[in-house]
């Protein structure tokens, strides 16, 4: 397995893994649209755990100036491993690989948000030295005419 940029050409992969996490597309050109976003963007990447051409994954990041000080933070916007693959060091793959790109844009910290009912992510999360900031901090959301889901 390497991990590798994501192609435009993954987008029937990723709208699969989407689905098996709960959030349905609405078609691999969309996807495809997304990814090219993401490729784009010099403050953002998103990387594919590829098995001889099987996408088993991927994790999209993105690079946040801090305002009130000097320097950045990195956000993992979405980590996605396939139903068969997790448990086989996939997701931390994925996510060294969106540190190194955090760290290498000069970056000193890495967020990442998780469903409350994500228990097994959670722990992974920690595994890996994220700290849980339940408790210490809360996250508000205001939509602007969206109508997909929460």
């Amino acid at each position: 397995m390497r991990i590798r940029l994501a192609h435009t050409t993954d987008a029937a992969a990723v709208n699969e893994l989407l689905h098996q996490l709960g959030y349905p597309q609405d078609g691999t050109a969309t996807t495809a649209t997304r990814i090219q976003a993401w490729g784009d963007d010099l403050s953002s990447a998103a990387y594919a755990a590829d098995a001889d051409g099987d996408v088993l994954g991927l994790v999209a990041v993105h690079i946040c100036p801090f305002f009130e000080r000097t320097g950045a933070w990195g956000r993992i916007v979405a980590l996605i491993v396939s139903d068969q693959a997790r448990g086989q060091g996939v997701g931390g793959q994925l996510v060294t690989a969106a540190e190194l790109f955090a760290t290498s844009r000069g970056c000193v910290r890495m967020e990442v948000t998780s469903g409350d009912r994500r228990q097994d992510a959670h722990e992974f999360y920690r595994r890996r030295g994220y700290l849980d900031q339940t408790g210490r901090s809360s996250r508000f959301l205001r939509g602007f005419n969206d109508t997909s889901p929460s």
